[in-house]
């Protein structure tokens, strides 16, 4: 039953995992001599190019800025405490505008080692902060299956499916690593000079790379938990309303699982039929996307527009389908399309 769900996910899982090494894929002249090299110094100056960012963001006092060098400065490793993912992080996390993206950000400042994922102290915060969005709750689900509280993760199935919402704010890092990375003009030795988008391709796939990181609620628990509701009408019932908020969620895979949940739960073979086309046309959407993104090095003018897209906001879903628009790209397959 998850076949088609899981299917989406890999389309999902190819786009974000491809992102990040094509900012530094070498092609042509003395780069493709010696790729290796090349690319080993083009990282060290990303690395380097991301600290001074950081260094230019840290002193202000506001959420937005301090939670794109949060972000900035996540994956970087032996970053002075100054200028570490934990302190900026929690400094957006106190200022006066912080919101609920800046909680679910902090929700990765936490210790694995020690079983304190996520940041128990931002998880708390969200039920209060973003009690409407049903990704809270599927996080907390996710939480209390672990714990083998399951009465605890039958409640928070009925408030998500209560929710009016689902937002997983990957639109709003994306917003905020796109304000961060034009602080700066990056240094020439950043990006490949054989690539043709220049700086504004590695700012680009910088963005989308770090900004595929969020924090993700337990979906497949979820869909789990929906799954093996048997003859529990109440569960069913639940699942089904969770499924309608999902379809309108903010990323792919929240609305991959809503979609699911009405192709294996719903009573009516059309709603089935209907659910399982509009999933088609999902995987078609991300894809696409994807290999929008995969060209963005080469072409300035994309890689442009797909930043201009990340800075305006909104969710990760209406970026997706307003770059595929803006592309001329159709948001659904030719009737004979099979997934890759």
């Amino acid at each position: 039953m998850m076949r088609g769900w899981r299917c989406l996910a890999l389309a999902c899982a190819v786009s974000l995992v491809t992102t990040p090494a094509l900012a530094g894929k070498a092609t042509t002249g003395n780069a493709a001599s010696s790729p290796g090299k090349a690319a080993k110094a083009r990282d060290k100056a990303q690395l380097a190019f991301q600290r001074d960012l950081i260094s230019v963001l840290a002193p202000s006092a506001a959420a937005q800025p301090l939670l794109g060098a949060a972000l900035l400065a996540r994956p970087l490793p032996n970053q002075p405490e100054i200028g570490s993912f934990h302190t900026l992080i929690g400094r957006a996390a106190m200022a006066d505008d912080a919101d609920a993206a800046v909680s679910w950000v902090r929700l990765a400042d936490c210790d694995a080692k020690a079983d304190a994922c996520p940041n128990p102290a931002a998880l708390e915060l969200l039920q209060t902060q973003a009690a409407d969005n049903a990704a809270v709750w599927l996080l907390k689900l996710a939480e209390d299956t672990r714990n083998m509280k399951s009465d605890a993760a039958r409640e928070d199935l009925a408030k998500a499916a209560a929710a009016k919402l689902y937002d997983d704010y990957t639109g709003a890092s994306l917003k905020a690593l796109a304000g961060a990375v034009g602080m700066l003009p990056p240094p020439a030795g950043t990006f490949d000079p054989a690539r043709a988008a220049g700086a504004v391709g590695m700012q680009t796939m910088l963005v989308y790379g770090i900004g595929s990181s969020q924090p993700q609620p337990g979906l497949q628990l979820t869909a789990k938990l929906c799954e093996n509701a048997g003859d529990d009408a109440s569960i069913k019932a639940d699942c089904l309303k969770l499924g309608k908020t999902l379809e309108w969620g903010s990323s792919p895979l929240s609305r991959s699982l809503g979609l699911h949940l009405r192709e294996v739960l719903a009573d009516d073979p059309a709603q089935r039929e209907d659910a399982k086309r509009t999933r088609l046309s999902l995987i078609w959407q991300v894809q696409n996307f994807a290999q929008l993104l995969a060209r963005a090095p080469d072409d300035k003018a994309l890689a442009q527009h797909l930043l201009a897209l990340a800075r305006n906001g909104g969710t990760e879903m209406s970026l997706v389908l307003a770059a595929l628009r803006d592309n001329n790209l159709p948001t659904d397959p030719p009737a004979d399309w099979k997934p890759h």
